[in-house]
Formats: C-alpha cells, structure tokens, sequence
C-alpha cells in the first residue's frame, strides 16, 4: 500500500471497507455460523435443517454478501425443517445400519471367519453414503423440489461427478479430523470448511441449472456487491 501522507495511510487502514476489515468480518461470520449450527445440532434430530441453513447462509450471505447471517439461517431453518428433517433421519438409519454391520463384520475379522472380509465392503457402502450426504442437504438449500426427487437427483449428481465428489470426502475427512485433534478449531471449522465446500458444490449445481436460472442469480448477486 502506497501512502502520500501518514493521515492518509492510517484513514484507509482503519476503512471498514479494505481486505483486512472484509476478512475480519467474514472470520467472524463464520464464527457465528459455526455456533449457531453446533446449538442446533444439539437435539440431534435437527442437525438437518441446521445444516441446509448453515449452506443457505454460507452461499447466500459470505458468499455474496445479501443480507444478515443471523437472519437467513433462522430463515433457511424454519423454511426447510420438514424436508431437512425427514431427509436427515433416513440418514441416520442407513448410518447406523451400515456401522453396525462395519462393526460386526469387524468382529468377525477378528476373529479370523471368512465373512469378516465383508468389513471392507461396508466401510465402502459408509464412505459412498457420506459421499451422498453431503450434497443432499446443500441441494435442499438450493433447489425447491420433492423429497424423492431430493434423493434421487443428488445420488444422480454424486455419481457423475465422482471426481469432485472424492474431493469434497477427502475435505470432510480432513475437517473431521481437525475438530477431533484440535477441538477448538470447532468454532470456525463447521462454517470455513462450507464456505470452502460451496466453492465446489456450486460449481456443480450450476451444471443442471437452467440459463434463465443462472441470468437470475447472477443479477441477484450483481445488484447486492455493487
């Protein structure tokens, strides 16, 4: 930074609108989010709708700057708590029976039975579910459509896009083990690794969007950075 006088170096650092107040800003946002999403986690059976609000905000408000991040999650959380919690609790059976049968087959394994092989394809089964889940609930937040078209299309959309699709496991797996190795990234780490997350998603998103659709956002967005 070039400064032709010393008041002028001081004003423009202090400037609310520079890089550094901006990353500030958006450091703290996710900090918020974060929480936000950790307390609505809490009961379990609403980790769902806090997660479809947690990419809503993300996408819509750190993203592109267009509204309030406190108000569009509560927003996104109510507006989609149905679906988010329908599609969630399918999630968590499919989980818990693909763990339990890691786990017995694990046993197995152990105890030197044939069958115990069969570990190695449920460990499979879990990291392809993982693998759906996490566009599930950022396409929720994306796309107003049937809770079996939900499903349907994101499996659809997971598979043809394998590539970045391993990427965004290999991302989730990294977060996972930060938050388990160094707790108190967990502050920051839930909303930074969907902020990073969205990057990818919507850039895949926007394949299956129509031109009319994307000529809409992109105006939505231009009209709330100007």
């Amino acid at each position: 930074m070039q400064c032709t006088e010393r008041g002028t170096c001081v004003g423009e650092f202090f400037n609310l609108d520079n890089h550094f107040f901006q990353a500030l800003g958006k450091l703290v946002d996710c900090v918020v989010l974060s929480v936000f999403w950790s307390f609505c986690c809490i009961p379990v059976f609403t980790a769902g709708a806090a997660t479809v609000a947690l990419y809503y905000t993300v996408n819509k408000a750190l993203r592109h700057g267009r509204g309030y991040v406190w108000k569009e999650f509560w927003h996104a959380f109510r507006a989609n708590f149905g679906q988010a919690t329908l599609v969630w609790m399918l999630c968590l059976a499919m989980t818990a029976f693909f763990s339990l049968d890691c786990y017995i087959m694990f046993l197995y394994a152990q105890a030197g039975e044939k069958v115990g092989a069969l570990f190695i394809l449920f460990v499979v089964f879990l990291a392809l579910l993982s693998i759906w889940e996490i566009y599930l609930f950022p396409y929720i937040a994306r796309f107003e459509t049937g809770t079996k078209q939900v499903l349907k299309n994101t499996l659809l959309i997971a598979l043809a896009n394998l590539p970045w699709s391993l990427l965004l496991f290999v991302m989730l797996a990294i977060a996972v083990a930060a938050a388990w190795f160094v707790p108190p990234v967990t502050f920051v780490l839930p909303a930074g690794y969907m902020l990073t997350a969205s990057f990818i998603l919507e850039r895949v998103f926007r394949k299956y969007m129509s031109q009319e659709d994307l000529a809409e956002e992109e105006e939505r967005n231009r009209e709330y950075l100007q």
